[in-house]
């Protein structure tokens, strides 16, 4: 009797087993946060280098707090601030320290204006008193305290102000903002959205002048859209958007003194007159302020040191470059003002060191690999910590080196992508780890010799629970194409048979710079491909010809003729692909996002023997329709490059098209504008073309909010059933191929 017992229940136990680990995912369970990862929120590493501080959410009472935790422990040494102990508080979404870290800026009531920016109700905890203020009464922009802690800066309606914290008044330091006309100190749309900036202006370290940024937008060209919503008459966003060959901002760069009240123009001696200045900061002397200018083009960049004192400027820094030059945040000052900066002039990113007046002291890194993040430099140790690829170009690991390029040592141990926030003093970082089969994992290292102090966090749970469901490997490696060995990765049904044949889904982004093919932890949609390869199709992802991490060369051969050869590599890939045993060259679809919904239409109108079918969501289809700074960066003007706007934009090769076509917009898209599919749809209509979309009100380039997200990837995934997956029920053989031929 107990035998007969023990092997029911081994029985039982092997069924149910085998039962868990044939759950399917679902796409209701992807973006209702089904898999959803255990992370840390605002880390910030204390001035005391010994202990930081994350924001944390208690979602029983509805509360944040801001928890200080030990390095060496990880214990929870402290609650500075708390919201249940704020009467004008429920919540707060973000906080930052004064220098002196006694004060704590708390961001309440946030809404999103563009991509970054935002407007917020800001409050003032001093930890010492436990007294709040209120930044101000009207929701604010960018609000900064100066580094002694007595005022904070912020921008308002265009302009911008300063309160006294200790008197309690406020100054309003710009008067001519003006809705379309004139900002003050916070970044028109296209540096928002291009140079990844939004608070244009700084103070320096004597906490008395104020350098600012100040756009003249009055001659840029307006944009509108609709704003549908749930009222009788629509209304209209309207805002200025200078898309390629149109009228910038004219910038100009002002420094404000807080003693006399007084604020000067800056002027340069340039040798361009349509300029950016992309970044400001002040050195570490207080009456030096850096200041990057770049040309139109974008393949120049000064970097120039102006004295705040006498309003005179010295040219420290000119690089040039064939195709353009990147903007980063890289830029560091040392306590004798030589500056550590970073550069692609040797063919692949690197970190240099420059004394005060711009003179090259030494390269410090170099090699056939790019250094993807700069993290700082200790002037104790006298090393530098950075994120490179020298593991490979798909991985991220973390490394220090002397000043002086020597000593280099290798942090982090796991291959993947590695991440590093360093304490103030530079003596431990907490890694962020992941690869395509391991989730997000925290730990302390020494940042010393890189070991492994302590874990903190990872996402076990999250990894036992895909346990239960059939997934499938990413697997890594490279296609020969056009002469390159490109990176890709494929996913394929978990219950593959190699002898059967099974449709070909792809995916790619494609852009200048950019990296789909990474050996990191699964976004949402490597979810939708597992769900995809669950119902029998093969996920590829190929970064071709322009994309980032393997040399200037690599990454700029696409300059002045983008959706060329990145479309001929995505063509060329899936050719090779399908020549596969495995794959059914008859049936394969690809798919992608903004740039990848460019490249995507491009490749099924001009691969056409080649895609049965694409989906293009949120695409450019003409490059004259997009803003000027992204474009004009890798495609000049169109007045000086005609043929290389239209020869390539799928808006003029819709003839070609055979395959089916899905188009997908949210027309409250403010960066690629709903225009690009009206635009492309008629053009479809006019040549006769039959084709699928949709379009989402009032939805942004995300197209996301409620339901949206779900209803968009159940159309897709319809779309791709109906056109590639009419036989994925009954996988196609070898032998019934040669069947079919026959007959």
């Amino acid at each position: 009797m107990k035998i007969i017992k023990h092997i029911f229940i081994f029985c039982f136990l092997a069924t149910t087993l085998t039962s868990a680990q044939n759950k399917e995912i679902t796409l209701e369970e992807i973006w209702q946060g089904a898999f959803r990862m255990e992370r840390m929120d605002a880390l910030h590493s204390m001035k005391n280098g010994q202990q930081y501080s994350v924001l944390n959410f208690d979602r029983a009472s509805g509360s944040t707090t801001v928890d200080v935790y030990d390095y060496k422990t990880l214990k929870k040494v402290k609650t500075l601030v708390s919201s249940k102990d704020i009467e004008a508080i429920k919540y707060f979404t973000n906080y930052t320290f004064s220098d002196d870290e006694t004060q704590i800026l708390l961001a309440t009531d946030v809404e999103s204006i563009f991509r970054r920016s935002t407007l917020g109700k800001y409050y003032i905890y001093n930890t010492k008193n436990n007294q709040v203020i209120l930044v101000a009464e009207e929701k604010i922009q960018e609000p900064t305290f100066s580094p002694d802690g007595t005022k904070v800066a912020y921008g308002y309606d265009n302009n911008l102000f300063v309160k006294d914290l200790e008197s309690g008044k406020t100054t309003q330091i710009t008067s001519d903002g003006e809705k379309n006309k004139i900002i003050n100190g916070i970044t028109d749309w296209v540096y928002e959205e291009e140079f990844g900036f939004v608070r244009a202006f700084e103070w320096n370290a004597a906490s008395n002048k104020i350098a600012f940024i100040r756009f003249d937008e009055t001659n840029v060209p307006e944009f509108s859209m609709d704003v549908y919503g749930q009222a009788l008459y629509q209304t209209q966003h309207v805002f200025k958007y200078p898309k390629a060959g149109e009228a910038n901002a004219v910038v100009s760069l002002h420094i404000y003194n807080v003693k006399s009240d007084k604020s000067a123009e800056v002027k340069v001696d340039k040798a361009y007159s349509d300029f950016y200045i992309p970044r400001i900061k002040w050195t570490n002397d207080a009456d030096v302020l850096s200041a990057h200018y770049m040309n139109r083009h974008q393949n120049a960049l000064d970097l120039w040191m102006i004295n705040a004192n006498t309003n005179t400027a010295k040219l420290a820094l000119a690089e040039t470059d064939k195709a353009y030059i990147d903007v980063t945040d890289n830029l560091t000052f040392l306590k004798d003002n030589s500056f550590i900066w970073t550069s692609e002039k040797d063919g692949y990113n690197h970190i240099y060191h420059y004394d005060k007046d711009g003179a090259l002291i030494n390269q410090v890194t170099k090699g056939n690999w790019e250094v993807t993040s700069y993290y700082g430099y200790d002037d104790k140790s006298h090393r530098i910590f950075y994120q490179s690829t020298e593991n490979g170009s798909i991985n991220r690991d973390v490394y220090s080196i002397k000043l002086n390029g020597r000593d280099k040592k290798r942090l982090t141990k796991s291959e993947g992508t590695n991440r590093a926030s360093f304490s103030a003093d530079f003596s431990y970082f907490i890694n962020t780890f992941s690869s395509a089969s391991t989730p997000p994992e925290y730990t302390l290292n020494s940042a010393k010799s890189g070991s492994l102090i302590k874990s903190i966090k990872d996402n076990d749970k999250l990894s036992e629970k895909l346990l239960d469901y059939k997934t499938s490997k990413k697997e890594f490696s490279t296609i020969h194409v056009n002469g390159n060995d490109l990176n890709m990765w494929m996913i394929k049904p978990a219950d593959f048979d190699e002898s059967k044949q099974y449709p070909l889904f792809m995916y790619q982004y494609s852009g200048p710079g950019s990296q789909s093919v990474a050996n990191s932890w699964n976004s949402a949609n490597d979810y939708w491909y597992q769900y995809l390869a669950q119902k029998g199709y093969v996920v590829v992802c190929v970064d071709g010809r322009g994309t980032g991490f393997k040399g200037a060369d690599f990454k700029k051969v696409t300059q002045k003729e983008l959706g060329k050869y990145e479309v001929e590599d995505q063509i060329q890939a899936a050719k090779k692909l399908g020549e596969l045993p495995y794959i059914d060259a008859s049936r394969i679809g690809i798919w992608g996002w903004s740039y990848g919904g460019f490249m995507s239409s491009n490749a099924l109108f001009k691969g056409n023997d080649v895609f049965k079918m694409a989906i293009a969501v949120a695409p450019v289809t003409s490059w004259r329709f997009y803003d000027s700074i992204y474009t004009e960066r890798y495609m000049t003007t169109p007045q000086e490059n005609p043929s290389g706007y239209d020869e390539n934009s799928p808006i003029n090769h819709v003839d070609k098209l055979k395959g089916d076509f899905l188009l997908i917009h949210g027309t409250g898209d403010d960066n690629v504008h709903v225009q690009n599919t009206m635009r492309m749809v008629e053009a479809l209509i006019q040549a006769d073309k039959q084709f699928e979309w949709m379009i989402y009100p009032d939805k942004n380039h995300g197209i996301y909010g409620g339901n949206t997200r779900l209803h968009l990837y159940k159309k897709m995934s319809n779309f791709i059933d109906k056109t590639l997956g009419d036989k994925i029920e009954k996988p196609k053989t070898k032998e019934s191929v040669k069947s079919e031929i026959k007959g």
